[in-house]
């Protein structure tokens, strides 16, 4: 019988647990499950060390979204050989370009004075960036838009600004992912404006045992956006991952 191997899950900016709703509800109670904040440190090194912390000893797999697929990567990097199975959802590699880091500066100062000036609130702010993270065809989507709005308001403006400073001071990570020879899924929205798919195939083409899926009629929140898919895809990658763990610890047989 394959072990139920514990999931830690990172969600994404301007995010938090319930972007992972739709696999925690599919597993239910199947195995250990944690998800780590990502909007209170300003250190993508400070929050893979908090989650590190939370995690049973041994062995688990670990899935990013967006930002938290940064921290997963850092997660493999301090976590080593207890890492059994990654999964990056709509996320990327590489270390921002001096530009998005000036993109990413002005974000932080636009939330600031817009609520400095007491003309939005940020959950009011963070809805004009509906159109850059969902495909055109959920715009109308109230429920979707109302969670994401909700998940904003609960990060808040100063969770928001920390996530923004971590991921503007992120490594690259592409060589770390050559050698993660564990069971890796890569998961893009193939409308993702943010993390654009071909930034999924580079991480995938480094991974030495990667399953690529590429989500149709989905932007940025593909697992929010069609959640049947890409809990398909997470299911078939714990599958593996259990799998894994089950063989290494049966071990060869002597004769």
């Amino acid at each position: 019988m394959n072990q139920a191997t514990p999931l830690l899950l990172l969600p994404g900016l301007m995010n938090d647990a319930r972007v992972w709703n739709p696999l925690t509800t599919a597993i239910a109670e199947e195995r250990t499950l944690y998800i780590a904040p990502t909007h209170l440190r300003d250190s993508i090194a400070e929050s893979a060390r908090d989650a590190i912390a939370a995690m049973p000893a041994g062995s688990f797999a670990v899935a990013g979204f967006s930002l938290g697929g940064y921290v997963t990567q850092e997660v493999c990097r301090q976590a080593g050989g207890r890492i059994a199975g990654l999964g990056l959802l709509d996320t990327g590699a590489r270390a921002d370009t001096e530009e998005v880091k000036q993109i990413r500066e002005r974000m932080i100062q636009a939330v600031d004075g817009a609520e400095g000036a007491g003309t939005a609130t940020f959950g009011e702010t963070a809805q004009g960036f509906a159109a850059r993270i969902v495909h055109p065809s959920r715009l109308k989507d109230r429920e979707l838009l109302h969670l994401l709005f909700d998940m904003a308001s609960t990060v808040g403006s100063k969770g928001f600004a920390r996530q923004q400073r971590a991921a503007m001071n992120r490594f690259d990570t592409r060589d770390l992912l050559r050698h993660l020879h564990v069971p890796a899924l890569v998961v893009c929205g193939c409308e993702d404006q943010v993390t654009p798919i071909s930034l999924s195939h580079e991480m995938a083409s480094l991974l030495p045992d990667a399953e690529l899926v590429a989500v149709s009629d989905a932007g940025h929140m593909s697992i929010l956006e069609q959640p049947a898919m890409v809990v398909a895809a997470l299911l078939r990658w714990l599958g593996r991952v259990d799998a894994a763990i089950t063989h290494r610890s049966e071990g060869p047989i002597s004769t």
